[in-house]
């Protein structure tokens, strides 16, 4: 059976497959109110200022995407936190970007910590790589984050992190990790102390290691993407394309850091107004960077097919912006 036929009904709210539509036509609602206008009077930062932790010397696209992606999603200012051999080639990419060659100096934390209580958002992992000194160093950063409320956005050797240190972000409701098929089973099986084959299908893996972390939103990445705080399921289901090219999970990362700062802003704006949804804030970015992920994909592939990268998915992001939650 699909992923996308299977029956919830076994948490929180229960969704059925022929309630669906249903269920998308509430989030993409959710997030849309959750847009920040853009006015007159705005300043600078105001719409989102995300940091992404990662980078290394042999992989400087991936931080870069994340980066990037935030940015053009429509957070104001973009920071890389990355190693010292991995920024000038970050830099070259785009003037855009706020490139700080720090993360592999003897004092990293603290410097990293000065710039960390600007930020409204934090992607860690991206490009990160296993250099041991720089796990430390964002293993210090995810804690320092942690303590001062600041969403965070875990993703690929971020991952590698939260597997072999689930204390990190257990009981913190302000995460969102993002595995795909095999990360998902390493924490899994680490969390869990079992097999993900043992677990029962998919979405009750997904469901049940979110609660057995203490409700962390768990966005797991697949032909469709299963998005779970342990309360609620929401399936991430929008046509994409069957092309499979890498970085496409950092700009999933990059515009969740920029979502999740949105909704977590407009739903603390609501709470003496008119309540913009029942789902948390983590529920509505996971699903608002799945969505505009997939649609980016469906965009590009038909004008390039097989030789689609992450840079022509990025280039449509405007337009998949525009096409699911409106105009500005």
């Amino acid at each position: 059976m699909a992923e996308k036929d299977r029956c919830l009904g076994v948490v929180g709210r229960s969704v059925r497959s022929d309630s669906f539509h249903q269920q998308s036509v509430q989030l993409l609602d959710a997030v849309k109110k959750t847009i920040p206008p853009l006015v007159e009077n705005s300043h600078k930062g105001e719409s989102g200022r995300v940091g992404v932790i990662g980078g290394s010397q042999e992989y400087t696209g991936a931080p870069y995407f994340a980066a990037i992606s935030a940015l053009k999603t429509g957070a104001d200012l973009s920071h890389v936190f990355c190693p010292a051999d991995a920024a000038t080639v970050i830099k070259s990419y785009s003037p855009e970007l706020i490139v700080h060659p720090l993360l592999d100096r003897k004092h990293a934390v603290n410097e990293v910590s000065e710039w960390l209580t600007r930020l409204h958002s934090l992607v860690v992992g991206p490009g990160l790589g296993r250099n041991p000194a720089i796990i430390d160093n964002a293993k210090a950063l995810i804690e320092k984050a942690r303590k001062q409320g600041k969403h965070l956005v875990i993703d690929a050797d971020g991952l590698f992190i939260v597997t072999t240190y689930p204390d990190l972000i257990r009981n913190y409701t302000r995460v969102i990790l993002t595995p795909n098929a095999v990360e998902f089973a390493r924490l899994y099986s680490a969390v869990m102390g079992q097999s993900s084959e043992q677990g029962g299908d998919l979405q009750t893996q997904v469901v049940n290691l979110s609660k057995t972390l203490g409700h962390v939103t768990i966005c797991r990445k697949g032909q469709v993407d299963i998005i779970s705080d342990g309360r609620t399921v929401v399936l991430g289901a929008t046509p994409g394309s069957n092309r499979r090219c890498g970085g496409q999970g950092d700009l999933l990362a990059g515009s969740m850091g920029t979502f999740v700062y949105w909704a977590h802003y407009s739903l603390e704006k609501s709470r003496n107004e008119d309540k913009i949804s029942d789902y948390s804030s983590t529920i509505i970015a996971a699903y608002a960077a799945s969505t505009l992920t997939r649609t980016c994909s469906n965009l590009a592939f038909p004008k390039h097919g097989r030789s689609m990268t992450t840079t022509d998915m990025i280039d449509e992001i405007h337009f998949a912006f525009e096409k699911l939650f409106g105009s500005p």
